[in-house]
């Protein structure tokens, strides 16, 4: 019981890093008169919102209440965190001026320690309920509704969140065929955290 409860502390804490983390971010960015809508505009934002009602949500049910669709969206989070992490890793490490996150430790916390905390408390406490293949291509649907949201708010208001984006300086060619790239990488990510889940949930069962 002692190790549930500290498993639960150690979920919040990190939660709450994380809201702590944004709302300074946020603070900083009304200070030089930039608005909300970009920087809730960033998919790193959005999925650190979601890793954080993801572990909020495990912290407070204990995983016999936990139903099927709890582990559905929690393992949804983790997945869009885990895409935080990887590709700020691969291309976007060295951005933080144009990405927003030029406060060292807000980076740190946002882009590095709520990924890997997340992920690794999926690992450590995986779902319980079989989560289907269909289940899985469907957790693609927000980062679709993401890019297309992305591209009609630029060609409105002159401003991509990301280079791999940016309209302007790649065209609808250059960003269709890296958007395409990336949401193969989603979808085999996806598969691969559904077929992980099955496999630990049998070891939880054997």
């Amino acid at each position: 019981m002692r190790v549930h409860r500290l498993h639960a502390v150690v979920r919040l804490a990190v939660a709450g890093a994380a809201v702590v983390a944004m709302t300074y971010q946020l603070a900083s960015l009304h200070g030089r008169g930039i608005g909300s809508g970009n920087f809730f505009s960033f998919f790193t934002i959005q999925s650190n919102i979601l890793a954080v009602l993801a572990l909020v949500a495990v912290a407070l049910v204990p995983g016999p209440d936990r139903g099927w669709l709890l582990d559905v969206l929690r393992t949804a989070a983790t997945l869009y965190i885990a895409i935080t992490g990887v590709v700020f890793a691969l291309l976007l490490a060295g951005l933080q001026e144009q990405l927003q996150t030029t406060i060292p430790w807000v980076d740190d916390i946002v882009h590095r320690v709520v990924p890997a905390a997340v992920v690794l408390d999926w690992l450590i406490d995986p779902p319980r309920h079989r989560i289907g293949w269909r289940t899985g291509l469907w957790w693609l649907a927000y980062p679709v509704a993401w890019f297309a949201y992305t591209l009609i708010r630029g060609s409105v208001v002159g401003w991509y969140p990301y280079p791999f984006v940016d309209v302007s300086h790649l065209g609808y060619g250059g960003v269709a065929w890296r958007a395409a790239a990336l949401m193969v990488a989603f979808a085999v990510a996806a598969l691969a955290l559904v077929a992980l889940s099955r496999v630990l949930r049998l070891g939880r069962r054997a």
